[in-house]
């Protein structure tokens, strides 16, 4: 069923709006500046807009945004024009990746900017999601730009002219040192991340590895969710547990063209289902 967009007053109403859980989306460890308020309203700041998400009856309501804004980003930003229902049918043949999957179906992959990605999970490493997101909200704070609901994520270009010292204010640790290799080698354009999108995979990948504190798990989640690279299998500890009790060390076949999706849905899974 294709989702239709109506717009009013700011606001985009998306009817048909399945495969799209809000708590699910915004807050399952792929991005971290969206929170949910007092009202029971997602609120979040991405590429310098600001956005309020909610339920209204059966629409997702998506207030501050006009139809050309929506257009130009947000459609593909929450990944609207891709069908979920028919990734989940192609991923069930196998029983575990079916019962993931149910479990976590409303989990949408976000099309982040991708230096937010890159520095945002460069602070991730052997980070808990509360201070990941206290780091990144003081980081936008100190070096962004004030707008309507919060401040921008700051620029490569600005980070790059920071010192250890001056990024203090964050309490960042020892990731300090790190995204300002980042920013560097951003800014200076030796990694030039719009020209990882449409490359090699592991190109892209080793690309990425050429900055300080870049290993192998922070490059898949930046290639996930910041370039589109949807075979990206980004592995934690969750992850790499759930490998060797549910799969014996590799996801299945027909799983490894998702293979992004799918794992975020055993992620989910494997995170949330004592509790659920």
């Amino acid at each position: 069923m294709d989702m239709n967009f109506n717009f009013k007053d700011n606001k985009v109403y998306i009817e048909n709006a399945v495969n799209f859980d809000l708590a699910q989306t915004f807050d399952c460890g792929q991005a971290f500046r969206w929170y949910e308020d007092k009202a029971g309203y997602w609120r979040g700041i991405a590429a310098g807009k600001s956005l309020k998400v909610y339920r209204e009856g059966e629409c997702v309501v998506l207030e501050g945004t006009d139809k050309l804004t929506f257009e130009d980003f947000w459609r593909d930003y929450l990944d609207l024009d891709r069908d979920y229902a028919e990734i989940i049918e192609c991923v069930s043949d196998n029983n575990t990746v079916r019962t993931a999957a149910e479990f976590g179906k409303g989990i949408r992959i976000l099309n982040q900017e991708p230096w937010e990605a890159l520095c945002s999970f460069i602070i991730s490493q052997n980070n808990n999601i509360p201070r990941i997101k206290g780091i990144i909200e003081r980081l936008c704070e100190n070096f962004g730009d004030k707008i309507d609901g919060g401040y921008t994520f700051p620029t490569p270009e600005r980070l790059a002219e920071l010192t250890v010292e001056n990024l203090a204010p964050i309490r960042s640790g020892f990731r300090a040192k790190y995204i300002l290799d980042a920013a560097k080698k951003v800014a200076s354009g030796e990694v030039c991340l719009e020209n990882l999108r449409d490359i090699d995979f592991n190109t892209a990948r080793n690309e990425l590895m050429k900055i300080k504190g870049v290993g192998p798990k922070v490059a898949d989640c930046v290639l996930l969710f910041g370039l589109g690279h949807i075979e990206a299998f980004p592995q934690d500890v969750w992850i790499k547990r759930a490998m060797q009790e549910l799969f014996n060390g590799e996801i299945p076949e027909s799983s490894k063209p998702f293979a992004g999706i799918v794992q975020q849905y055993i992620f989910y899974y494997m995170r949330n289902k004592k509790t659920s």
